[in-house]
């Protein structure tokens, strides 16, 4: 069945159907301004979530260098200050074995020094010096421990105790039987004392 519509109702439909036509444009171009959108949205937080990765990955590598570059200056410090302890103490089974030898010198100085020998007592004084001297320039010091100073137990060695022959020698050091030594600071023999009971 046909409709007749007079000039004005044809505008009138006219004007409205174009008015639909325009809203549904536009409501496709809002549509494809969505999806647009949409996508852009979905490009943006695929480059966030890049961009983070990328800055998580970029920290963990520069906390994985700062623990190399920490423990590399930790092994340099430890090398160099074992190198410093090793050159320290080189010669110390050296030394150590040339101790006993310092102590026959002393004991042959005390036996000379009753002969009336005078020049073979200066020679041997002489050689008891360098040996000395050169046992000194290389780290070696005698432990100064004589009579009447108090015993410890960290520093010296007690081979015996005996009667105190004062109230004022009790827990003293009573004699030194024999000397003891540093290398450096590191005691490489204990002197050898006898103490008051």
């Amino acid at each position: 069945m046909a409709v007749l519509l007079l000039p004005s109702e044809k505008i009138e439909r006219n004007v409205i159907m174009n008015n639909n036509d325009n809203f549904k444009e536009k409501n496709e171009e809002v549509d494809f301004d969505d999806k647009v959108i949409n996508e852009q949205e979905i490009a943006e937080e695929n480059v966030t979530d890049a961009l983070s990765e990328l800055q998580n990955e970029f920290h963990r590598e520069k906390d994985r260098y700062l623990r190399l570059f920490a423990e590399f200056e930790n092994y340099k410090k430890r090398t160099s200050r074992e190198r410093m302890e090793m050159f320290k103490t080189a010669g110390e089974d050296v030394i150590y074995s040339l101790l006993p030898i310092l102590d026959d010198f002393e004991r042959a100085l005390k036996e000379i020094e009753k002969s009336e020998d005078d020049t073979l007592y200066k020679g041997v004084v002489l050689i008891h010096n360098k040996l000395g001297e050169t046992l000194k320039a290389k780290g070696l010091q005698l432990m100064d421990v004589k009579a009447g100073d108090t015993f410890d137990a960290d520093s010296h060695e007690a081979i015996t105790q005996i009667p105190a022959p004062d109230k004022k020698l009790k827990g003293k050091v009573i004699e030194v039987v024999e000397k003891g030594y540093t290398l450096g600071d590191k005691i490489i023999r204990f002197p050898k004392v006898v103490i008051g009971q």
